[in-house]
């Protein structure tokens, strides 16, 4: 089945982390608007934009990349991602050699910072001096989630309409669509109008 053509649109927020694991999220920064497969991420500025969302503070060195070098490396990162879920879905053996070059690329070191009281806290700081370095939290997700994952629970929006994904993390494993006031709604809305029409 040949993919549609993906068209440049504006940025939207919207949809951005209804996918519940941060690979997948980065994942459906290519969706659907106004009914065209549509990449959300057209600048560098709006990789920065999405990342400082998912919690990855801006990297010092951005100033001095190529223009295009962190967009070119999040989508590259995106596309091995989606390979390797696509694969593992199927239950093929995911490609891995993208995915380690992110990992490899990787320079990170523990600290521990005093918070309130005697409170002391662990974090990992990543060094971000290359684009590929500023997007190892992300790269680490991705390789979290195909280790340690459960991908039955890793799912497509029922919608034909949609290509969004996400794992399900509700208590009874029963979610259906990427959201429920979107998709979801919209599903309800074609099942009352069919009953109407078939009178039931």
């Amino acid at each position: 089945m040949k993919k549609p053509p993906v068209r440049t649109a504006s940025r939207s927020h919207e949809l951005d982390f209804i996918g519940d694991h941060p690979a997948i999220d980065l994942v459906n920064t290519v969706r659907m608007v106004d009914g065209e497969l549509t990449d959300t991420l057209q600048t560098d500025g709006d990789v920065v934009v999405w990342l400082g969302l998912a919690s990855v503070p801006v990297s010092p060195a951005l100033a001095s990349w190529p223009e295009g070098s962190l967009l070119d490396a999040t989508r590259r990162l995106r596309a091995e991602t989606l390979k390797m879920i696509e694969a593992k879905k199927a239950g093929k053996r995911p490609p891995l050699q993208g995915l380690n070059a992110f990992l490899e690329a990787a320079v990170s070191h523990g600290r521990v910072e005093s918070r309130t009281g005697t409170t002391v806290e662990f974090r990992r700081v990543y060094h971000a001096r290359t684009p590929e370095e500023y997007l190892a939290p992300i790269a680490e997700a991705a390789a979290d989630l195909l280790a340690n994952g459960d991908f039955d629970l890793v799912r497509h929006c029922a919608s034909e309409r949609c290509v969004l994904r996400f794992y399900d993390r509700t208590k009874a494993h029963c979610r259906r669509y990427c959201t429920a006031a979107g998709c979801g709604n919209r599903a309800k809305v074609t099942a009352y109008r069919e009953r109407k029409r078939s009178g039931k």
